[in-house]
């Protein structure tokens, strides 16, 4: 991954996977078109107050996406082991990165209660057993994306001889983007992570005052660091994600507005800011013109 040069920002959005095929191809291709440097899709079985609506695989789209686009980078924001194995997961990653041409991100979250962690059935998880699978999940997961067979055996995840051929296109395997807020997250992020992602406070995403939101991110940037200088990794080799669609309200309702968002990012510490596609109502509800103008201001303005 190349980082982005002084003053130069990554700008991405957040596509959720409700849309029938073709309006999907349309919304993923529009977003190509326009010179984003990355997409993505909440990886959930099904999402809070849209559990009844239509909601479609969101790795069955991303392989989808993969076909019909060309430059732009790809990813789950991100994937959990809430519902997911690594062994089958990692499969399912590989085989995007294939279709892509090697153009998959891997993101990967601990999974927070509620209706995926109740999916499957199981006890209830403490935080300190969430942080321990995370572990697990993250752990197989490179090993399983690194090589062609692997044999693992944990507290949470197993795995029996399973194999990756042919294997990752983008070498020693697809880049991570690690969500996490807590100490051992980002210790975590620091060991395997590409990218580092924050959604700002993960107990009420947007609930905060926007001053405090941005006091909270410089926070969390700081103990990126110290994870960073604890595990003997480079701050300047991982980037920093961060999805302003939770952070603040109505990031993107003028151009003015957004490249400011973007530039306080930039400023703070970040490399990469990402904002949820508008929907029609309700969650992330907003105006497409609106974010295609202040998508393509922010685009101009801090382009290398």
């Amino acid at each position: 991954m190349i980082a982005p040069q002084a003053g130069a920002m990554r700008i991405g959005a957040v596509v959720l996977p409700e849309y029938e095929w073709p309006q999907a191809r349309k919304i993923w291709v529009e977003l190509e078109e326009l010179g984003l440097h990355h997409a993505w899709s909440f990886d959930h079985h099904s999402w809070r107050t849209l559990c009844d609506l239509p909601w479609y695989d969101p790795l069955g789209m991303l392989s989808a996406v993969a076909t019909v686009t060309e430059r732009i980078r790809l990813g789950t924001l991100v994937s959990t082991p809430n519902f997911r194995h690594p062994a089958v997961l990692a499969k399912q990653v590989m085989t995007i990165d294939q279709l892509s041409g090697g153009r998959f991100v891997f993101g990967a979250g601990a999974g927070a209660p509620g209706g995926d962690a109740r999916l499957l059935g199981g006890a209830d998880l403490t935080p300190a057993q969430r942080a321990d699978r995370f572990t697990e999940f993250v752990d197989l997961s490179d090993e399983l994306l690194r090589n062609r067979v692997t044999t693992y055996q944990g507290e949470y995840f197993s795995a029996e001889e399973a194999r990756m051929v042919p294997g990752c296109v983008q070498r020693p395997r697809v880049p991570f983007a690690i969500a996490a807020a807590g100490p051992r997250g980002m210790r975590l992020a620091a060991r395997h992570g590409q990218w580092w992602v924050t959604i700002g406070d993960t107990r009420k995403p947007g609930d905060r005052a926007e001053e405090e939101s941005w006091q909270l991110l410089a926070r969390q940037l700081t103990r990126l660091a110290e994870a960073c200088e604890k595990t003997g990794r480079e701050f300047s080799e991982i980037g920093r994600l961060v999805n302003v669609s939770r952070v603040v309200n109505s990031p993107y309702s003028s151009p003015e507005r957004f490249v400011d968002i973007v530039g306080r990012c930039r400023d703070l510490g970040f490399t990469d800011v990402v904002v949820n596609h508008p929907r029609a109502d309700g969650v992330f509800s907003g105006s497409r013109p609106d974010f295609v103008r202040a998508a393509s201001a922010a685009l101009s303005a801090f382009q290398s």
